[in-house]
């Protein structure tokens, strides 16, 4: 009887320790970002640095070229976090969806885009672009809808003021630029760094100083996943927040070290002045806290593009309650 009772606790113990030893897998999550930027290097850094691993999670990082596509993907179950720009969570809810897409990790907090001139431009003012070919950047986007906003800002009709070409795809944009299609160019990083260093072009001016601070682009996900895995992004948004912190805290040159290998293709002194510019600028968020003055701006800019229906209600489609206790090491 004494053998049978210690065979069966022996048993028990055995089922015991897988059992326990399943419920330590790390969880998985399947981030689906809307193009491959170094815009987005505190992600690459979470990554690389382990720090998503830290918090017990197993992160798939895919890139799906598109705001609508990366949209259809969460929608449809293919990934459970999107990173991408705010303004596709409002289009979301302005056609009526059941099930909310929540923004609950900021990024970047400006525009990532610069102006770039054919020509070398020693003393620069917005009065120039009148009369001149500028090539935008696609309808309905982050980066569109801030260059016209800049535009406007400064007493330029994009409609009139200049011929704006909007039709090129965002990966072929560079290209026609470097090809001889227009004037002036508005372009990301590291390309504006590239074109300076080829010759090709001269930075004149930054869209994300002109246009202050907005929740370009966050992490965000269903209503109904962050109801259903409230801990897993828990644990994602600390991670986050460690990779915001560690490029805040370190030089271009360390951050273009730890990022490169998702730029192979590009030079290490492009990609280290390329961080040092969007550092300056502040461009990469400091804590993934969206706060309502920035929502608020994002809705400015939609509305001068014409893009807003009615107004996006913030406590419904933002959830700061997950960055916050990052910030705080809850």
């Amino acid at each position: 009887m004494k053998r049978l009772i210690s065979a069966g606790l022996a048993a028990g113990l055995a089922i015991m320790a897988i059992l326990a030893g399943c419920s330590s897998a790390p969880e998985k999550i399947r981030i689906g970002e809307v193009t491959r930027s170094l815009f987005y290097a505190p992600q690459y850094v979470a990554l690389e640095k382990g720090f998503f691993k830290d918090e017990g999670l197993d992160v798939e990082l895919s890139t799906i070229p598109g705001g609508d596509k990366v949209m259809s993907a969460l929608l449809s179950g293919g990934i459970e976090v999107a990173l991408v720009g705010s303004e596709t969570s409002i289009y979301v809810s302005q056609q009526g969806a059941a099930d909310p897409v929540v923004n609950f990790a900021q990024l970047t907090q400006t525009d990532g885009t610069f102006l770039v001139a054919r020509n070398k431009v020693d003393a620069f003012s917005f009065d120039q672009l009148k009369g001149k070919v500028f090539l935008g950047q696609r309808k309905g986007g982050m980066p569109q809808m801030v260059g016209e906003y800049v535009l406007k800002k400064h007493n330029i009709n994009p409609g009139s003021d200049l011929t704006l070409i909007q039709n090129i795809e965002f990966k072929n944009i560079a290209a026609s630029f470097a090809s001889g299609t227009g004037e002036y160019v508005q372009l990301f990083e590291p390309e504006a760094s590239r074109f300076e260093q080829e010759g090709i072009g001269h930075v004149v001016a930054s869209f994300g100083k002109e246009s202050g601070t907005v929740p370009y682009t966050v992490f965000m996900t269903k209503q109904s996943y962050m109801d259903s895995h409230s801990t897993a992004i828990q644990k994602f948004t600390n991670a986050v927040y460690k990779g915001q912190q560690w490029v805040a805290s370190h030089t271009p040159k360390e951050t273009a070290a730890v990022i490169g290998k998702y730029f192979e293709q590009i030079q290490p002194d492009i990609l280290e002045s390329a961080v040092k510019r969007y550092l300056e600028q502040g461009s990469y968020a400091t804590d993934p806290i969206l706060d309502e003055a920035e929502w608020n701006q994002l809705q400015d800019i939609m509305n001068s593009a014409g893009e807003l229906k009615q107004p996006a209600d913030y406590a419904k489609l933002v959830n700061t309650t997950f960055a916050k206790a990052a910030k705080e090491g809850k």
